[in-house]
């Protein structure tokens, strides 16, 4: 069962197998065709599966399918198959290296990939800066919450990654496999902007490493004697010229050999590990011997160190007092009597140790945060200053300030990008040895690594270092040292080197990782403008996905300033994480079969919480950033909804839809919709060609724009034939109607039903269709054309059949007639009416029909005119001013007016349409007679007919018929005369119908009858009250409640043909059908008289209820 619905799916013969141009998963459970005879011969030889063998074509052998499983592989195109297509080429062997099944362990594929992506530049640079600047207490509470939203989002993906094979592509494969192509596609674009913007990050990081601690005699902008703005705009260009070139010098690395970044991965590692434990062996030494790295204060606030020699005002050298250059710094001269700045006059200059250590107590100095203004200076808790505070601050270059305004939210921003790099171990899941059970042993067990260090650096960062030294962002009062290199043992430049070369490879890292999640979002097909980053080198290399990355990695280059930086991919990382943890929880709560993690410790409640985390650091670390984020991808979320390729990749999404159906339809069985909830929820019957395809696709068009109404729709047909042999039609069927309903932008349901009879599979449709309370209440069928020919006798009565088959169902029914004329999607009328003739009250649907059609672009500039019949005991202007009130209670706009029919006597030509109706009638009746039976009852109504015309008008019509009785008579073999001798016989009819006299008013004939308005005109001759009395006794036999009804069709015909003539559409109520059936053939010609000469006509009838009320 499983192989068959693989097979449908996915292989040459299946519904969807060219949705897209782009090709499937591989899958073991998916037959090769190619191979399909070989392992008929193999799987099939004995007799002991004989009896299986007719099934053997879709459904393979146990074993056959357990080996296939077995060596099944799917490998990342990645690093490793691009490194190995480089051997390839540069060997000297044609012939293709066998791919090695993977090897990678938990330690060396997840653990240690995932250390390296999480320890990154914000521990080197901003760790101690953010445990000044917040306090050991704030910043616990910061790396615990970013810690902990990591560890649940490890817990969901791995609950997600053991729920069966996760091929290359990490994170976005598993996002757009739970949440479907749209989450899937905005997420991963989301995650792919991330990680070049932590390619930009860490190259500035490697740019600010170089020019601060390393060479600060490189810069090309000079920073020596600026100060404020001027000093910081110097470093901001020095950092986008270096940032730009190291970036273009990476992207050429990463262009021309991946393999190079690869093999120096182990390098940039050990320089992580190696800087790391140098941290942690200075805070043991600190216990012992503290370093000494002594910190000039004048009162409480921290010198600058460039700004003096010795931290003191003077000396004694010789006996003789001389100034130092801290004192030229604050005063204007170098003698004693010099005048200095007051702050320095009336404060002493004191020396403190920047490492106390461990066990000086520092820690609780260091507590609680200090956050800072812009150009604040760092000022020491604890100490007098003596200071005015109206006085303005002068030397200010000689203090260290604030080179930013910190609050916690900014803190929090720039910190979480410390802990991302938890998907490192799950894209590498195609080079893992047993990747279900890697991936989460691997990745939590990184995560407890890295958080147990980031929080126990807090800690110990607090306890170790002067306060105004954790707030010296770039180590200016410590001699120009790395602050957390002043800790690090033996060496500061320990860190200074681990820390640049640590940097420099995360870089190369995102440069390498980002193009290729940008390929593989590509090649998926979804986002139909990035197809082209989907090509690349022959080898695979995703060349063009590279450029684009570089372009915007140059973005962030340019913005310059790691600290605006991180927030920006702290934004993208969490949305990321938090569609992880939103795809975990679904899949939980749905309980869909297919969910059956081999990771068991997880839980919804947890995954909601780790979601909820996501959310609020979002809008805790930049409110306005998180907005464009989500912006951004909800843009891309509708453009893949709209324009995107359909992709059926099982998702979370559509078990939510399943789920959120199911739930609204048992609500709605609750009870019929409200009167101010009823909508139109259509049935379209349509006929299919021999071919399948839609005879009158403008059903469809006039679907669409009745569709205001945003109700159900269910496009309905029916095939002829059994299931068995018929299958295949109905499916072309299916997608016929499909792809007309996707043209004409019809939002519904096709169905197709296979029935022994077109008759019944009708019934069926109308019955059956639609799903407890979403039914259809409304059925659109068109008007059948050509009835009265005789092969379209079954034609018209399925038509009424239709017709009582929805009264009795208490459904509403809408006849267009001339379908072929109404406008399609794309046409607009400018100008003109829609005309309302509203006879009869059918629970308001002619009101609620051109309101619902008026809502779209076809008919938006049309007028609505509703008309009204008033009898002879009505009272015409009362009437009218109801119908205003009633329409203004209705808040719809319309021009009224009330057309008075009098009675009146009925005329001749009535009488004479009558008779031939019933003519035909009989004539249409004696089609199921036997050969010899049809020819007598044929002759005698004809010689009836005959004779009543000759009474009326002999010297008019003889010729005329003379000609037609000859042409009845052929000399064609016996076995052809029956046909032929029908047709004639119904050409005959036809003739008398367009040879009989026309009423005076009435300026048109039936179209059918096949004269011309010259033929009319010219035989629409007064009656003599003479030729009156001849044809009473032939009026006396007909059935006087058919002569009633064709009287009242003729004279609604002609007050409306008078009327609305013009109009752009009229919409007019439908008589109900004959509760006799012998009446069919009558009740047809009644409607067509009513209609006749009219251009656009909707017949309407109701389905019994109100669907239109004045109550809000």
């Amino acid at each position: 069962m499983l192989n068959n619905t693989a097979d449908c799916e996915e292989g040459e013969g299946g519904p969807n197998s060219q949705s897209d141009g782009n090709p499937k998963e591989s899958s073991p459970f998916i037959n090769s065709s190619v191979t399909a005879d070989v392992e008929k011969s193999q799987q099939y030889d004995g007799n002991n599966m004989a009896l299986f063998e007719e099934e053997m074509d879709t459904s393979p052998m146990v074993s056959s399918l357990l080996s296939t499983l077995a060596n099944y592989s799917n490998l990342p195109t990645g690093s490793k198959e691009h490194e190995e297509a480089e051997n390839n080429e540069e060997g000297t062997r044609p012939s293709k290296k066998p791919v090695k099944a993977p090897q990678l362990g938990t330690l060396m594929g997840v653990y240690l990939p995932c250390i390296q992506n999480i320890f990154g530049v914000i521990l080197f640079l901003r760790m101690t800066w953010m445990v000044g600047i917040g306090g050991v207490f704030g910043s616990f509470i910061i790396v615990f919450m970013c810690c902990s939203t990591t560890m649940l989002t490890a817990i969901s993906m791995s609950a997600i990654a053991t729920n069966g094979v996760v091929p290359a592509g990490g994170s976005y494969y598993m996002i757009s496999r739970s949440l479907g192509p749209e989450f899937g596609g905005a997420v991963g674009i989301c995650f792919y902007l991330g990680t070049t913007f932590a390619g930009a990050m860490y190259i500035l990081g490697c740019i600010e490493i170089f020019l601060i601690y390393i060479i600060p005699q490189a810069a090309i902008f000079k920073i020596e004697g600026l100060e404020g703005p001027e000093a910081e705009a110097a470093l901001l260009n020095n950092m986008r010229v270096y940032g730009t070139i190291v970036l273009s010098f990476m992207s050429l690395v990463v262009f021309v050999g991946v393999k190079y970044v690869n093999k120096l991965a182990l390098v940039f590692l050990a320089c992580v590990i190696l800087s790391i434990l140098a941290v942690y062996a200075g805070m043991i030494k600190t216990a012992i011997d503290p370093p000494l790295f002594p910190v000039c204060l004048l009162g409480n606030r921290t010198l600058a160190s460039k700004g003096y020699d010795v931290c003191a005002k003077v000396i004694e050298l010789a006996n003789e007092t001389i100034t130092t250059k801290l004192w030229q710094s604050f005063c204007d001269s170098e003698y004693l009597n010099a005048t200095c700045d007051e702050y320095f006059t009336n404060n002493d200059v004191t020396e403190i140790q920047g490492i106390p250590g461990i066990t000086s107590g520092i820690l609780a100095e260091n507590l609680f945060g200090n956050y800072l203004e812009k150009g604040m200076i760092l000022e020491k808790r604890g100490i007098a200053s003596d200071s005015d505070p109206d006085s303005p601050t002068t030397s200010s270059n000689r203090y260290v300030l604030a080179d930013i305004t910190s609050f916690f939210t900014l803190l929090v921003g720039i910190y979480f990008p410390s802990v991302t790099g938890i998907m490192a171990g799950s894209n590498r899941s195609g080079d893992l040895r047993d990747a279900q059970k890697s991936i989460p042993i691997g990745t939590i067990a990184a995560i407890s690594t890295t958080s147990t260090v980031y929080m126990s650096c807090v800690v110990l960062f607090g306890a170790c270092i002067e306060g105004v030294v954790l707030r010296d962002k770039f180590g200016e009062g410590v001699s120009g040292n790395l602050v957390i290199g002043t800790l690090a043992w033996p060496s500061p430049w320990v860190i200074v080197f681990g820390s640049f070369f640590s940097t420099c490879g995360a870089g190369l890292q995102s440069l390498t990782g980002a193009p290729r999640l940008l390929q593989a979002i590509s090649r998926d097909g979804i986002i139909p403008f990035l197809r082209i980053f989907g090509h690349g080198k022959a080898n695979g290399e995703p060349t063009w996905a590279l450029l684009l990355t570089a372009s915007i990695c140059e973005i962030g280059i340019i913005i310059a300033s790691l600290d605006s930086v991180a927030p920006i991919l702290s934004m993208f990382f969490l949305m990321c994480y938090m569609f992880v943890n939103l795809a975990c929880a679904l899949q939980t709560l749905l309980r869909t079969p297919n969910w059956r993690p081999r990771f068991k410790f997880y839980h919804w409640a947890l995954s909601f919480l780790g979601m909820s985390l996501c959310l609020s650091l979002m809008f805790i670390c930049s409110w306005y950033y998180a907005i464009v984020a989500m912006g951004i991808a909800t843009c891309i979320y509708k453009y893949i909804e709209f324009c995107g390729a359909e992709k059926e990749w099982g998702d979370g999404i559509r078990g939510i839809s399943l789920s959120a159906a199911r739930f609204a339809l048992m609500r709605l069985e609750e009870g019929p919709p409200h009167t101010k909830n009823w909508r139109p929820q259509i049935l379209v019957l349509v006929r299919m060609d021999a071919e399948q395809n839609v005879e009158q696709p403008r059903l469809l068009s006039l679907t669409s724009q009745l569709k205001a109404g945003k109700g159900l729709t269910i496009v309905g047909t029916s095939v002829q034939g059994s299931l068995l042999d018929n299958y295949t039609e109905a499916q072309k069927a299916d997608q016929s109607l499909r792809k007309l309903m996707e043209t004409e932008k019809v939002k519904g349901f096709s169905q197709v039903v296979i029935s022994s009879n077109l008759r019944d599979g009708t019934s069926h449709l109308i019955q059956v269709g639609g799903l407890g309370g979403l039914k259809h209440n409304t059925v659109m069928v068109s008007w059948p054309r050509n009835w009265k020919q005789p092969e379209c006798h079954q034609q018209f009565r399925n038509f009424i059949e239709v017709v009582r088959e929805t009264t009795i169902s208490s459904l509403a029914l809408l006849v267009p007639k001339n379908i072929s004329s109404y406008p399609s999607n794309g046409e607009r009328f400018t100008e003109g009416h829609i005309d309302v003739w509203w006879i009869v009250h059918d629970g308001g649907m002619l009101m609620l029909l051109p309101f619902l059609l008026r809502q779209h672009k076809v008919w938006k500039k049309c007028k609505m005119r509703i008309f009204t019949v008033a009898q002879l005991d009505d009272n015409s202007i009362q009437m009218k001013k109801d119908l205003i009130t009633f329409l203004y209670h209705l808040r719809i706009n319309a021009e009224v007016e009330v057309v008075e029919m009098h009675d009146s006597d009925i005329s001749a030509y009535t009488y004479e349409k009558t008779l031939i109706m019933e003519q035909r009638s009989q004539i249409l009746k004696q089609m199921h007679l036997t050969k010899n039976e049809k020819e007598r009852e044929i002759q005698s109504i004809t010689d009836s007919s005959r004779g009543s015309i000759r009474r009326k008008n002999p010297s008019t019509l003889r010729s005329q018929c003379s000609a037609e009785e000859g042409g009845s008579v052929t000399g064609k073999p016996e076995e052809e005369s029956e046909d032929v001798s029908n047709s004639k016989q119904v050409q005959l009819i036809h003739s008398k119908n367009a040879s009989t006299p026309t009423s005076p008013t009435s300026p048109t004939s039936p179209p059918a009858g096949g004269s011309t308005t010259q033929e009319k005109t010219h035989l629409a001759t007064p009656e003599t009250p003479k030729d009156l009395f001849n044809m009473k006794p032939e009026w006396e036999s007909l059935n006087q409640s058919d002569v009633r009804r064709m009287h009242t069709a003729m004279k609604l015909n002609e007050i409306i043909t008078k009327k609305s003539k013009e109009a752009k559409l009229i919409l007019l109520n439908m008589p109900g059908p004959p509760k006799n059936r012998k009446g069919n053939e009558n009740y047809m010609e009644f409607l067509e008289v009513l209609t006749e000469g009219l251009n656009r006509v909707l017949l309407v009838r109701g389905g019994g209820r109100e669907v239109i009320t004045i109550y809000s």
